[in-house]
């Protein structure tokens, strides 16, 4: 990606595609527009800037716009005038208003996340191929009805702001599959509740982890909530090998790192989900959590959406599966959901990229940053939700599987198309719930 060395043009060229500003900035360089006729993706984060030149469209080609980490305090309305525009980005802006009118009229995929706002503007309803939405950490209370209208809406994050309750109308939408609704109003248990999955052993029966108590070694991996290490963890009795995730703090794109380990927590033991161990309880400045230590044997099944995707995984040319193992890990998948769904959580980002499997096909599902726990929220229509990401986990499944055709995996392929049928029912509550569909594979797999 091209840098503007000094804010002046520099090294590149007319047909530059790609730039990228970093230091701070005072205005919008003019010199930007010398790329007008061909610049597609403009990255302009932390620069500190705070409006955009009436101008502005002049970028006819512009398809991708970052400003997250900067200083607007309203939605630029100058980006409605980009005709190509797809993917706009305002993350950590201490935004507060969005006006009508101001939305690109081709936008795939926009991300407020962790501003100060308190409502959308009703016109987003035509943005007809919206598909990714990521509001999480504003202060919204609503979504307006016109909203129903984006029919192609697929993920929404709506974690840590002000919801009372959910619209019905949202859980109508024919290609929502992914949600996260954690740290709203609606999410927290009725006080006299007698339903069973509000008495669900949480946080409070993990044991507590002295920091003193751990050895952190080997860095495994970092994500929006916080960093994964192989370490050890001197207990009273031997030593164990165990994960260790320590959180940020910070509000991610997802939800809190509080509520992630509070669904975490409730999830509880399961053979197909990665078992917290105990939560860290003195750490000078962190939360965490010490979690199972998966083998080495284990890989990750795909790769999270490209900019192109948006909404769908990636995957590696190398993953080839057998039949046996490919239904091995979709029996494991659904059982795990069931396990969730029975304890009230809802797991939020059901994707290949989030899960392990080994060489026997057993799988664990993993990343509960975007989970959450549902409170007073209809639990049917949430899960009806997440069997549809559960179908296109099918889909990718199969594709990544080698095929020999014979008789038997001709009926298995028959089989699993008339369960992808159902799981992706556009009307949502004629899909299975995940009892069913785990009863539709075991049958399968025998």
């Amino acid at each position: 990606m091209h840098q503007l060395a000094n804010l002046k043009v520099n090294g590149g060229s007319e047909g530059e595609t790609k730039l990228k500003i970093s230091k701070p900035l005072n205005r919008f360089p003019n010199e930007i527009f010398h790329f007008a006729d061909s610049l597609e993706h403009l990255d302009l984060s932390g620069t500190g800037l705070s409006t955009l030149p009436d101008d502005f469209g002049r970028l006819k080609k512009l398809k991708i716009a970052f400003f997250s980490n900067c200083n607007f305090t309203v939605f630029p309305k100058q980006l409605a005038s980009c005709p190509e525009l797809e993917m706009v980005a305002f993350r950590g802006n201490q935004m507060v208003e969005i006006p009508e009118d101001s939305l690109p009229p081709k936008l795939r995929w926009l991300i407020l996340t962790n501003n100060r706002i308190r409502a959308l503007p009703n016109d987003i309803g035509r943005c007809s191929r919206l598909q990714k939405c990521m509001l999480a950490g504003n202060q919204l209370d609503r979504l307006p009805r016109e909203m129903v209208a984006c029919r192609k809406l697929g993920l929404l994050r709506l974690s840590a702001n002000c919801f009372e309750e959910l619209p019905e109308w949202l859980f109508d939408l024919p290609e929502l599959a992914f949600l996260s609704f954690a740290g709203n109003p609606c999410c927290s248990l009725p006080a006299t509740s007698k339903d069973a999955r509000d008495t669900t052993p949480s946080n409070v029966l993990l044991p507590e982890v002295r920091w003193a108590d751990l050895d952190i070694r080997d860095l495994l991996g970092e994500g929006a909530s916080g960093t994964i290490s192989k370490g050890s963890w001197n207990g009273i009795d031997q030593v164990e090998e165990v994960a260790i995730k320590l959180f940020k703090g910070d509000v991610t794109s997802d939800g809190t790192p509080a509520d992630e380990m509070e669904a975490c927590m409730r999830a509880g033991s399961h053979t197909n989900l990665i078992d917290p161990l105990g939560k860290i309880t003195d750490h000078p400045t962190k939360k965490g959590l010490v979690m199972q230590l998966i083998p080495t044997c284990y890989d990750t099944l795909g790769l999270p959406p490209s900019l192109q995707s948006c909404t769908r995984d990636c995957f590696s040319h190398e993953i080839g599966l057998t039949t046996r193992q490919g239904l091995k890990i979709l029996q494991g998948v659904a059982s795990a959901a069931r396990h969730l769904h029975e304890r009230g959580v809802a797991h939020g980002d059901l994707y290949a990229h989030n899960i392990l499997y080994n060489e026997d096909g057993h799988a664990f599902l993993g990343d509960f940053g975007a989970a959450s726990i549902y409170g007073n929220v209809n639990h049917k229509k949430v899960e009806r939700l997440e069997v549809l990401a559960f179908a296109h986990l099918i889909e990718d499944v199969w594709s990544l599987t080698r095929h020999k055709f014979d008789e038997d995996e001709l009926r298995i392929a028959m089989l699993l198309a008339a369960l992808h049928r159902r799981c992706s029912d556009l009307s949502t509550h004629q899909r299975p719930d995940f009892r069913e569909i785990s009863r539709h594979l075991s049958a399968m797999e025998q």
